[in-house]
């Protein structure tokens, strides 16, 4: 029996082919999936509620993308044989300065979202010093911005390192070392505000 080693942690996505691939938020929700724990195909349409031919469209496109790999197969009673899939990391991070631009904005809402989540912790924070945090749009998009490429920065430390941490725990960490070297390097408002409560 032979032991299996943790798997490497992230892959910066730098090939523009493979950027378009994870545009698709349908893929890009069977690599959050697949990171966790091996599937079927029919398990994955299952979760995310799409026809086994759908799915096995997208599983192909990532397939040849290198994104995920067969993990085993298995023989069920019925003598059918079931693929069970697994990502080739726990977490991919697309490099943003690599992006074209009629994609960025795609890939930009996601790093806004999830400072919207980080900046709705910090205004709970203020709220019990009696204060409130006022962000403008212009702010979060700037702030997501830096954060996303401050992120492939980081992510490609962890590139040749093996984890066993979970997906989202990793994806947290990242996100974190990344919103500290931009608090950092950066002045504004927001930042300084931030600043002080971090």
């Amino acid at each position: 029996m032979t032991l299996k080693t943790a798997p490497r942690a992230v892959k910066v996505i730098d090939d523009v082919e493979t950027i378009k691939i994870l545009v698709d938020p349908i893929r890009r929700e069977i690599l959050r999936y697949l990171a966790e724990y091996p599937m079927t195909e029919t398990q994955l349409a299952v979760k995310l509620n799409l026809a086994k031919s759908s799915m096995c469209h997208h599983l192909q496109m990532l397939i040849e993308a290198g994104l995920i790999r067969v993990e085993r197969t298995e023989v069920e009673s019925h003598g059918i044989q079931q693929k069970f899939y697994e990502t080739t990391f726990k977490l991919f991070l697309v490099n943003f300065d690599v992006v074209p631009l009629e994609l960025q904005r795609y890939f930009l809402h996601i790093h806004m979202e999830r400072l919207r989540g980080i900046l709705s912790v910090v205004q709970l924070m203020e709220e019990k010093q009696g204060r409130h945090l006022e962000i403008t749009r212009d702010q979060l998009e700037d702030l997501s911005l830096e954060i996303a490429r401050q992120t492939s920065i980081i992510g490609k430390g962890y590139e040749q390192k093996e984890s066993n941490m979970s997906r989202e725990t990793l994806l947290v960490k990242i996100y974190s070392e990344s919103l500290r070297k931009v608090i950092a390097e950066h002045d504004g408002i927001l930042l300084n505000t931030l600043k002080n409560i971090l």
